[in-house]
């Protein structure tokens, strides 16, 4: 089995950084105990039961590990896979994330009692959640080495939340890491004040090379499909793995691809906008109707569904609210659902205008969707490079609009009809 960094594409800089200081933080544990027990304490014993190993060996206490880590780069790099990577290191009974031990399997597959994961739902990531979150990691490790707190999409903090964020990461607990995961350092992403708290660990694009090796050699896929695969998903891993796997997600890049095609008049720029809002509604609604339904049948079990008596119809009578509690959130996870999926349908729009672009200026880059090369080659015939460009930047800024919160049918629609005037 490999170790815990072994699903890194890539980041090989970032590996060797968070390595360093996983054997660093091992040492700042194994220190005091060195120092009043003869240099050796309960998690080496541990060790040693599974391999006779005692774990790395002990280095400057401190050197390569703090409190708070900012994981950063483009989508598919990897941020949550880094993090998760690393707060199984830390959990690792050697330090050293072996993949093997009860610390790294526990940490990996989300079971880990000290490790807490927030992934956003919603838009946004409140102070509620946030405080209950902080309070919770100022306990000391129950079981661990130490208290881990993953932040995804640390970007979507309110200024509430990431204000209570802040007094924790200025005045940590002595045994208590956040790794905070954001698409870079800018206050936009992550507020000036955290940032200067936090290590950043940058992390980069995975070369198309590199992701169709691992659809390979992890998941089996054939090589030309993973090669395929990996440059139609512009080095997002997960996205590629799901294109070479799936024929539905093949079948909507295909409807995508075709927008091109479709841009004849005003009508055909409006009906390629409600077409494609609606796949990205559909896909979103697909993704959440399983977990909506399970969420919804737990909470009526819990609120006595099915129960008989008066004592069961009333505690049904006065569960009005938090059913509507529910309704809210699950609202706003299929928000957050159609608009990932709708920004998956605008990169690829992009990548087939950056292709038109390439050829009408004869560079010498691969194209990323090969299996359009010919329709982007004609396009760039006709609207040469200037023209490409500016399509380029139609979709570019559709996609600034919908994060900023413009209704989607609304960025959909005017970038459509920018497409088509060109």
């Amino acid at each position: 089995m490999t170790d815990v960094f072994g699903d890194l594409v890539g980041q090989d800089e970032a590996v060797a950084m968070l390595r360093r200081a996983a054997a660093s933080a091992a040492a700042q544990l194994r220190a005091p105990v060195t120092a009043t027990a003869g240099g050796h304490d309960d998690l080496d014993a541990l060790a040693e039961e599974y391999d006779g190993d005692p774990g790395p060996a002990p280095a400057d206490p401190g050197a390569g590990m703090t409190h708070a880590w900012i994981f950063t780069g483009p989508p598919g790099s990897g941020r949550s896979v880094a993090a998760r990577a690393f707060a199984a290191a830390l959990e690792c009974v050697h330090g050293t994330g072996c993949g093997s031990c009860p610390g790294c399997h526990t940490t990996l597959t989300g079971t880990h009692a000290d490790v807490r994961l927030v992934v956003p739902e919603g838009l946004s990531i409140g102070v509620n959640e946030m405080r209950a979150l902080v309070l919770r990691a100022a306990s000391a490790p129950s079981g661990g080495r130490w208290q881990i707190v993953i932040i995804e999409d640390a970007d979507r903090l309110t200024e509430a939340a990431g204000n209570a964020l802040l007094k924790a990461i200025e005045e940590p607990p002595p045994r208590t890491v956040f790794l905070l995961c954001a698409p870079s350092t800018h206050p936009d992403d992550i507020s000036v004040t955290i940032r200067s708290r936090c290590r950043v660990v940058p992390l980069w694009q995975p070369p198309p090379t590199a992701v169709a090796e691992v659809l390979v050699r992890r998941d089996g896929i054939a090589p030309d499909v993973a090669e395929w695969a990996a440059a139609a998903a512009q080095g997002h891993v997960g996205r590629a793995r799901r294109l070479a796997r799936d024929p539905e997600a093949r079948q909507r890049r295909d409807a995508v691809l075709a927008v091109p095609r479709r841009l004849t008049g005003v009508g055909a720029a409006f009906d390629a906008a409600s077409a494609l809002i609606e796949a990205a509604e559909a896909e979103a609604a697909a993704s959440v109707a399983e977990i909506d339904e399970a969420e919804r049948t737990a909470l009526q079990t819990a609120l006595g569904a099915g129960g008989t008596g008066r004592g069961a119809a009333g505690a049904m009578r006065g569960a009005a609210g938090q059913l509507k509690d529910l309704e809210k959130r699950q609202k706003s996870r299929a928000t957050r659902a159609q608009r990932d999926a709708l920004d998956r349908a605008l990169v690829d729009l992009a990548g087939f205008y950056r292709d038109a672009i390439v050829m009408a200026l004869r560079a010498p880059v691969a194209p990323v969707h090969t299996d359009t090369a010919s329709l982007a080659a004609a396009g760039a015939q006709k609207w040469d490079a200037e023209g490409s460009l500016r399509r380029l930047e139609a979709v570019l800024e559709c996609r600034a609009a919908i994060e900023a919160n413009v209704k989607p049918r609304i960025a959909v629609e005017a970038m459509m009809l920018a497409l088509w005037r060109g």
